[in-house]
């Protein structure tokens, strides 16, 4: 896809005049200007003032942010930065006149592949459209304005599939060959979302590709319009006596962990850390104590309990492994969320039964319709507390 999209921004072949943005300002028409090479460029400041979105120029970056997500462009360079990974472009980021050009390609296909959730891109009309804008009417729905399953519309959750591109999380003991935790993850994590989506609620994904997103980047995702966070993972054993033997689910919450497993677990998510900073998980918890201990006055943990609870219900009536229960620690990825947030452990890839009932694709479908429905369940749980309050969180 670069490759193609660099010949043809080399030829000037294929592009554009111009790109109508559909934005917070309703609609603008942005003009697109070739570079030195013929490559298609747009005004970074005319998009950006679209888009809602800032450009901060220094010591030869442009940062450049959309929906509250930087990305860190080399100026003079093919090259840009997301979640501290360094991404290849199709062509250079260029300045004329002291106005910052970006690619074509940010508008094309780098918005709509990590913001899928909020803009769409439409080749042929040359348009980007931001698909989270709604009528007046269904940004202040009334109280008869509920989908069929009793639910207020509005509502919006973040699916996290763990671990992902360097990252493979734990090898799989107990898959098929060549498959490992990021893809099993990943795979339900998109079942999930087509679950959520049929029931009437919103999904943002911090990833639907092998790319790795920094743990301290994944809540993030989870802003004030986020209702829930929910990151999936796959748990795992070191070698030792029987460890082929233990398998179940089980659903964790953020808090001082109280049981020597529930640690364990915790150690081995945060460890992906590595994977970012060459540092371990134990170099990079400072502030983590810090948080757990103002933890225990968020006005969330115990939202984040209630629905580790409704997942622990709804995954014990169609797993086959044991349920494991609800549980607390101290994983890096929910301490960012900033809203109530889970994280799921599965079932184990070291047990033979759970690494075949992870990686069937109807067991995979299954599971994520359970968590789909604990998920609905917690948000109309909520909804009775707070007397039927706006969806769509902020509170």
């Amino acid at each position: 896809m670069i490759a193609a999209l660099a010949l043809l921004g080399a030829m000037g072949l294929g592009a554009p005049r111009q790109i109508t943005v559909a934005g917070p300002l309703g609609e603008v028409v942005v003009p697109l200007r070739m570079d030195a090479t013929g490559a298609p460029g747009i005004s970074a400041p005319r998009l950006l003032a679209a888009l809602g979105g800032t450009l901060r120029v220094q010591e030869g970056w442009a940062e450049v942010t959309v929906a509250r997500q930087p990305f860190r462009f080399l100026l003079g360079a093919p090259l840009y930065l997301f979640s501290s990974q360094l991404q290849p472009l199709a062509s250079s980021i260029w300045v004329a006149r002291d106005t910052v050009y970006l690619p074509l390609q940010f508008v094309s296909e780098i918005i709509p592949y990590f913001l899928g959730e909020r803009y769409r891109y439409d080749a042929p009309r040359a348009r980007l459209e931001d698909i989270s804008r709604k009528p007046p009417a269904a940004r202040a729905p009334t109280s008869a304005e509920r989908l069929p399953n009793g639910l207020r519309v509005g509502h919006v959750v973040t699916i996290d599939p763990g671990h992902g591109g360097v990252d493979p999380g734990n090898p799989g003991t107990y898959f098929p060959r060549g498959v490992r935790e990021k893809e099993v993850t990943l795979q339900i994590g998109l079942l999930l979302r087509e679950e959520l989506r049929s029931r009437g609620v919103g999904v943002r994904m911090t990833r639907t590709t092998d790319t790795l997103i920094a743990l301290g980047d994944r809540g993030g995702f989870c802003t004030a319009a986020c209702d829930l966070f929910v990151s999936l993972h796959v748990n795992s054993l070191a070698r030792r006596r029987g460890y082929t033997e233990v398998r179940g689910f089980e659903t964790f919450f953020l808090a001082e962990a109280r049981t020597e497993d529930a640690a364990r677990v915790a150690k081995m998510e945060n460890e992906a850390v590595r994977f970012e900073t060459g540092e371990s998980q134990d170099q990079m918890t400072g502030g983590l104590d810090f948080i757990l201990k103002d933890l225990q006055l968020n006005e969330h943990l115990r939202e984040s309990a209630r629905a580790a609870e409704l997942v622990q219900k709804q995954l014990r009536t169609v797993h086959t492994g044991l349920d494991r229960g609800v549980k607390q620690a101290g994983f890096m990825v929910l301490t960012t969320a900033r809203r109530p947030a889970i994280l799921v452990e599965m079932g184990y890839s070291t047990n033979p039964q759970d690494g075949r009932y992870l990686t069937s694709r109807r067991s995979q479908r299954t599971m994520a319709a359970a968590i789909a429905d604990a998920i609905v369940e917690y948000l109309k749980d909520y909804e009775r507390k707070t007397g039927g309050a706006e969806a769509g969180g902020g509170r």
